[in-house]
């Protein structure tokens, strides 16, 4: 196991998540084009100027992930990438 597998293991144990809520494997997102359309044009219609509404339209551009085969994301993935991008923010960005 590399740095990078331990820390994201030690992310989803500080996380305290309720995983069985989470499918078990990638076989119930199967490949959804209406679902990741609608997804994507949701998070289009959300994007606006403040940081808050285009971090709520990269949260829904990587959820449709999830049903687009041309893609290869699980939950978990999509999780630990979200919970960076908020650990960033609290700490006042990239550009401190």
């Amino acid at each position: 196991m590399n740095g990078d597998d331990q820390a994201g293991d030690d992310a989803l144990d500080a996380a305290d998540v309720d995983w069985q809520m989470a499918p078990e494997n990638d076989q119930t997102f199967n490949p959804d084009g209406d679902r990741v359309a609608l997804l994507r044009e949701i998070a289009e219609d959300v994007r606006g100027k403040s940081s808050e509404s285009k971090q709520l339209s990269a949260i829904l551009y990587r959820v449709s992930d999830l049903y687009d085969g041309e893609e290869e994301t699980s939950p978990e993935e999509i999780y630990l990438n979200v919970r960076h991008i908020m650990s960033i923010k609290e700490s006042g960005g990239l550009r401190k």
